[in-house]
């Protein structure tokens, strides 16, 4: 596992307490890691049952959606250094934002805000490269959400000086959620769509990035989170069929691929997204560079 140093040099947990809002698979990641190094955490869910789950943990956690603001915002945020959002905006906006945007700006000792985005802001460029200053092109309606709720995030920062970074993630795999699962459960399908590729990133590289951000705070700054090696659906397909032994599915044409909506609107785009900020400015070297490594450790750590 890739680790960076954390912010305190003498006592790296002295102090420190990270709130997520979206006690998801990336958050856990990080909140996992960092419970290990004595941070203090906390987080919201919308579900009693994982709550109870993750309080077993040492997490402390709060019930919170859109319908459900904080029941008590004050005591639950009271000393927060730093803050994680990873809950999708909705229809109606950012709804941590809606729902506790006074409370996140009145709140004095937050030194790092991290807003998980992704790289759909940026929309399809027929294969082409993107970075951070790329201009946001977004196809989907979900992704146009996202590129407003990081323009709120950005204003939080410059309005009310709240120290948000943002960071665009790549397709998310890890533990229990990765190709060698779908093709064990019979699922995997190879679609025959030439040219396209998509960027990943694995979850723990997920943490890193963050870790090392939260070490070199830069509010306002915006990071691509993905790895080194853009690859075509169906050459990943091929590769985990060949890790565990089974013949690869036929490829078929994206229109008979029996996609839900949902699924095909993923492939209207296509690019290559660019690292290079994380690693010249974070210094981060990524554990899972590509998908090939990142595939081969899951197996051989029994996932």
């Amino acid at each position: 596992m890739e680790t960076v140093p954390s912010p305190s040099d003498s006592d790296p947990a002295a102090g420190h307490r990270l709130f997520c809002f979206g006690l998801g698979f990336s958050a856990l990641a990080l909140a996992r890691r960092l419970k290990g190094q004595g941070w203090a955490l906390a987080g919201t869910t919308r579900s009693p049952e994982k709550a109870t789950a993750l309080a077993a943990e040492g997490i402390e956690v709060f019930l919170f959606d859109r319908d459900r603001p904080l029941a008590d915002p004050a005591a639950a945020l009271a000393g927060t250094t730093h803050l994680l959002i990873s809950i999708a905006p909705d229809d109606l906006g950012d709804p941590v934002l809606d729902l506790h945007g006074s409370q996140l700006a009145a709140l004095g000792g937050v030194r790092w805000a991290g807003y998980l985005s992704t790289t759909g802001v940026y929309g399809s460029r027929d294969g082409g490269w993107v970075d951070e200053d790329s201009e946001l092109r977004p196809s989907a309606a979900r992704s146009r959400r996202r590129v407003a709720a990081e323009e709120a995030w950005l204003r939080a920062w410059r309005d009310q000086a709240l120290p948000v970074h943002i960071f665009r993630l790549a397709g998310i795999y890890g533990p229990g959620r990765s190709m060698l699962d779908t093709v064990r459960a019979g699922r995997a399908k190879r679609i025959d769509s030439p040219g396209q590729v998509f960027s990943r990133i694995h979850v723990e590289d997920i943490a890193t990035v963050l870790q090392a951000s939260m070490a070199a705070a830069r509010p306002g700054r915006v990071y691509n989170v993905c790895d080194d090696d853009p690859a075509s659906p169906a050459e990943v397909t091929a590769y985990a069929c060949g890790l565990l032994g089974v013949e690869p599915p036929p490829l078929v044409p994206l229109e008979e691929a029996g996609l839900s909506p949902m699924g095909l609107s993923f492939w209207a785009d296509n690019k290559r997204v660019s690292n290079r900020r994380l690693h010249e400015e974070l210094a981060v070297e990524l554990a899972y560079p590509g998908y090939r490594t990142g595939l081969d450790a899951l197996l051989a750590e029994g996932y």
